[in-house]
């Protein structure tokens, strides 16, 4: 055992009873190198953060530019920071009309609870509302939004009232009334499963926020910049919401989120009393620099409309290739979803999975759901990599089930 990870299994608090426990000595675009000279294709991509993959030149030419001249020196405050003002201009232009202020934060969690608190202000209501299967971060009130209860539970009463509606149900919508301040909802639901809700859902909720005066928060943590084959998922729906939530891969592979509205929204920060949300480390610097040099590339480069092709394509192949008891394949654009009839299944190709050097995970509100979020940049090559390492995975697990093991 190494001295990193004895530091590791010893000091650090640990999240799971059997992580992984890869030492990672290095990484490369798609590719993740460890101290024992072995190498693992990464389809999660840090959960959605390397959207570039590792190591682009871009990003790190942007982080060296920006480390010659200065790092912290306060973010949120008197000063006037050129990385951080041309990121937010640079998705005030991108993002759609009316969405133009942007706070940035350090996480995307952080970024919810400061979506929240500028709901609640704006509004002058308590109340909230998300979807089971939702999954909008482990601070306590974005935790208190999470639709597995499982989660919520050990952590007593949280933040609140918050109504918990099934996702893509419209008859369940007139619940939101009078009293909600915000709905909070993943355009595609990652943790939940990949599951896509219809367009008519998405719009229908459109219209009950606009009747009740709640805002409409849409988490894009994972599903923005280019994901889903569109720079933001709400293109898929032709829905506009009150706010954005952003994350993962808007630091370009550095700690970052943002919200983003309308300044009539988000100026209620700034007053009564001013200085009432404010942050350390939102909108870093050197975070500012990398996540403007990632959505430069992501843009110029064609990744959103790329991710549309090749995760067409890959969920093609995903489904004629794995049997294993697959109940479907789905997703949109990169972001994939791999279904399994039972949860010990999805255990078992996870396992073997990675056992053939190729890094996946299952989600943790839907245990018999496999998720993909592979780099936008990832090869046609790798993805035939990615496939034979799971055939071999289902095989094996077909052997076993057949076996009686």
């Amino acid at each position: 055992m190494s001295r990193a990870h004895h530091d590791f299994a010893t000091h650090l608090a640990q999240t799971s009873p059997s992580p992984i426990g890869l030492e990672i000595n290095r990484a490369e675009g798609s590719w993740l190198y460890t101290c024992d000279g072995r190498r693992y294709l990464d389809l999660i991509a840090g959960i959605g953060v390397s959207v570039l993959g590792h190591g682009h030149p871009a990003v790190h030419a942007a982080i060296t530019s920006q480390l010659q001249r200065h790092l912290h020196v306060m973010v949120y405050g008197e000063y006037v920071l050129e990385s951080q003002a041309g990121l937010a201009a640079y998705l005030a232009r991108i993002l759609p009309a009316g969405l133009g202020r942007v706070y940035f934060t350090s996480s995307g969690a952080e970024a919810i609870e400061g979506a929240l608190k500028t709901a609640r202000k704006y509004t002058g209501r308590e109340a909230f509302a998300a979807f089971d299967g939702a999954y909008h971060g482990d601070t306590m009130g974005a935790l208190a939004l999470a639709g597995n209860s499982g989660f919520r539970a050990p952590f007593g009463q949280l933040p609140g009232p918050v109504l918990h509606l099934p996702y893509d149900d419209e008859s369940a919508l007139e619940a939101i009334d009078e009293r909600v301040a915000a709905v909070v909802i993943e355009p595609v639901q990652a943790e939940g499963g990949v599951r896509v809700p219809q367009k008519d859902f998405i719009q229908a909720l459109r219209r009950q926020c606009m009747r009740s005066g709640a805002l409409l928060i849409f988490d894009e943590v994972l599903t923005g910049l280019g994901r889903t084959g569109r720079l933001f998922a709400l293109e898929h729906f032709d829905v506009v919401p009150d706010m954005v939530v952003l994350a993962k891969a808007l630091g370009g592979g550095l700690p970052l989120g943002a919200f983003c509205g309308p300044d009539a929204i988000l100026g209620v920060l700034s007053r009564d009393p001013p200085l009432g949300h404010i942050t350390t480390f939102g909108g870093h610097p050197l975070s500012c620099a990398a996540g403007r040099a990632a959505l430069e590339t992501i843009i110029a480069q064609g990744l959103s409309e790329r991710a549309e092709r090749i995760g067409a394509l890959f969920r093609r192949q995903l489904a004629e290739a794995l049997g294993c008891q697959v109940v479907e394949v789905r997703g949109a654009g990169l972001l994939i979803g791999i279904e399994f009839a039972e949860a010990s299944i999805t255990r078992q190709f996870v396992e073997e999975t990675i056992s053939r050097g190729v890094i996946v995970n299952w989600t943790l509100n839907a245990d018999r759901v496999v998720r993909l979020a592979p780099p936008l940049t990832i090869g046609e090559d790798e993805i035939d990599f990615a496939l034979t390492a799971m055939k071999e995975a289902c095989a094996v697990i077909g052997r076993n089930l057949g076996s009686g093991g």
